[in-house]
């Protein structure tokens, strides 16, 4: 088999396996994602993002943050209307959260869910129940209005003065003077789930006791998004900021991890993966061969006594030995010529020859010339060709100047 049917071979082999690979990952359903966190950059079932999309097609300013709150809340950063937090797995640090105050204090609203990295009990509150990946929701909710069906959660909210007594550290967070309070949503036996606390610069903080409100799986179906987007509105014009650096999605990410994720968890990476697998085990196939090797021929390269041989036994055969005598005499004819052009004396060989021999200044190159004009009128066969070549060698050693050693 040729080289360019086993390439198409191969090339059919992986166009097939990049069909199939392609078709059974569109017939196949998607496996739910195992990452928990309220994100808008996890689209799985336990992901935030559909809240993120909402609004974005509501028409509202919405932008990921990946970078710490250190410089949420100063003068010359970019003033925001609303900022998200959405049960962290990160929490907030001193520094952090004295800009989220100031922010508040300014105008600004605040949206948590959970603890919200430290905000909920830097406002006062704290939830009576921890949410866990094992808890099934089971605390049901009064809906709000007729006809609003809303899930039951997992999670309440508590007031109490002792939820900032845990944290002494947060000095800024005993500025927060409440001014009013909404209750948006209670449980059957009237305990708060989700409250707003407003505070006399126009600021405020919602706290949202259970998280799984802003989860994919809960916007998907029921009644969620009814409830939950008009009450993401900012209050004034400007950005809906949704921290995901406190989720884990930093900027600090390098090009090497990104590619391996990228790989790892989409389905067009594992593809790449594939396929490079097989142009691998292709390109080794096709390197190694396998078996004893293939019997060939022997061919043993003629040496340049059997191809002399071999001309004199061809020209023997066709009557072409004057014919090559001729041809080597013009041959050093030619050599011993100004020019180096076609050559032909006007006397014939042999006047030539005896020109030639008075000009030698050798014996030796007299004998050489005169045993050449001899063997080239001579009769004879392929003896006399090679005679005559021996002839004209020796005769151009006699001619070519010998170089002598310089002396010291």
């Amino acid at each position: 088999m040729s080289r360019r049917v086993e390439a198409l071979t191969v090339l059919a082999l992986v166009a097939a396996l990049a069909l199939a690979l392609w078709a059974g990952r569109r017939a196949a359903p998607r496996a739910p994602s195992a990452d928990r966190r309220t994100s808008t950059l996890v689209s799985g079932p336990a992901g935030s993002r559909a809240p993120f999309d909402v609004l974005a097609r509501l028409g509202f300013s919405v932008v990921r943050r990946r970078t710490p709150l250190l410089d949420f809340g100063s003068a010359g950063a970019p003033h925001p209307a609303m900022l998200v937090e959405l049960n962290p797995v990160l929490p907030l640090l001193p520094a952090e959260l004295e800009q989220v105050v100031r922010f508040v204090r300014s105008g600004g609203a605040v949206v948590t869910a959970g603890g919200g990295g430290g905000i909920t009990r830097c406002a006062g509150w704290r939830m009576e129940r921890e949410a866990s990946p094992f808890l099934v929701d089971s605390i049901r909710v009064l809906p709000p209005r007729p006809g609003l069906v809303l899930p039951p959660v997992a999670n309440v909210l508590e007031q109490g003065a002792g939820a900032r007594a845990e944290t002494p550290e947060l000095g800024e967070c005993r500025l927060l003077a409440v001014a009013g309070e909404d209750t948006l949503l209670v449980t059957r036996d009237r305990r708060p789930v989700v409250v707003r606390l407003r505070y006399p610069a126009g600021g405020s903080i919602m706290l949202w006791a259970d998280p799984g409100y802003f989860r994919n799986r809960a916007w998907r179906v029921g009644a969620v998004p009814y409830f939950v987007a008009p009450l993401l509105a900012p209050p004034h014009p400007g950005s809906v900021v949704w921290d995901e650096y406190h989720q884990g999605f930093g900027e600090n990410v390098s090009l090497t991890g990104a590619t391996v994720d990228w790989l790892v968890g989409s389905p067009a990476g594992w593809a790449s993966l594939q396929l490079l697998a097989v142009l691998l085990i292709a390109l080794g196939v096709s390197a190694v061969r396998f078996g004893p090797a293939r019997p060939a021929v022997e061919r043993r390269r003629r040496s340049p006594l059997e191809h002399l041989e071999a001309l004199a036994a061809g020209l023997e055969g066709a009557a072409g030995v004057d014919t090559a005598i001729r041809l080597i005499v013009a041959g050093l004819g030619r050599r011993l010529s100004r020019t180096g052009r076609q050559w032909a004396p006007t006397g014939g060989d042999q006047q030539w020859l005896g020109a030639l021999e008075l000009v030698l200044a050798t014996p030796r190159g007299r004998a050489a010339v005169r045993q050449l004009a001899r063997t080239a009128s001579e009769p004879g066969g392929v003896e006399r060709l090679l005679a005559v070549a021996q002839a004209v060698e020796d005769v151009w050693e006699e001619l070519r100047p010998r170089t002598t050693r310089s002396a010291s």
